[in-house]
């Protein structure tokens, strides 16, 4: 992920954010400098600031278009609603206003990855003796076919890709149910129960499913 932004501050918290939810990122404090890391390092997605000292962000979005189809995102403190639709318009894929959560971003990242198509993942994920194969849409525990409803199975496959990471209820009904704006806890709360009776846990005794009070939820393995 190429990061360019012209200040040093929010170019060190973008990185330690992005790096802290698994992303691998590059920086350019200009817009040529970007472009030549755009040029030489094809990064999945770029994030891109409008006040940049050698170019204007929307002069640097048309050459990027000019020479690749990357995902742009543009991150800026401008917040002109004219402005904003013609930059989208220009070509960039999302529009994000300073200041805004990680967690804003990181599912506007996943967003753009998957409207181009990004590549899910190669094969079965194992968590312990859990087994979630995505392409079959099976799930096996210790050897044994647990059979899930589709949205218990989205749910499980959304942990199982980020093992031991406590993820947020607000993200799994964003990303799960679709609800980017909000929804009611007791949904995620619901399905986790009925996951858990199916994993032959509970979430007192939690063996996969471990609820953290106030933050969210992570599947583990057994210790």
């Amino acid at each position: 992920m190429l990061i360019v932004e012209d200040d040093a501050t929010i170019r060190t918290a973008l990185v330690r954010a992005l790096g802290a939810r698994h992303h691998s990122t590059m920086t350019a404090p200009d817009a040529m400098s970007g472009l030549q890391s755009l040029v030489e390092h094809r990064p999945d997605v770029v994030l891109l600031d409008l006040g940049l000292p050698d170019l204007d962000g929307a002069a640097l979005l048309a050459m990027i278009r000019a020479v690749s189809d990357v995902p742009v995102i543009v991150v800026s403190a401008r917040d002109e609603g004219a402005g904003i639709v013609e930059l989208l318009d220009a070509g960039a894929d999302d529009y994000l206003v300073k200041p805004f959560a990680a967690d804003q971003l990181e599912a506007r990242i996943r967003a753009v990855l998957r409207r181009a198509g990004a590549p899910g993942p190669a094969g079965p994920l194992t968590v312990g003796g859990l087994v979630v194969d995505p392409r079959a849409r099976t799930v096996r525990l210790d050897g044994a076919d647990i059979e899930l409803s589709p949205k218990e199975f989205d749910l499980l496959h959304y942990l199982a890709e980020r093992p031991g990471e406590v993820v947020k209820k607000r993200e799994l009904l964003a990303e799960v149910w679709n609800q980017p704006y909000g929804g009611a806890d007791k949904t995620v709360d619901v399905h986790l129960h009925w996951l858990r009776r199916k994993l032959g846990e509970t979430g007192d005794a939690p063996r996969y499913l471990h609820s953290v009070r106030g933050v969210g939820v992570k599947l583990a393995p057994p210790p």
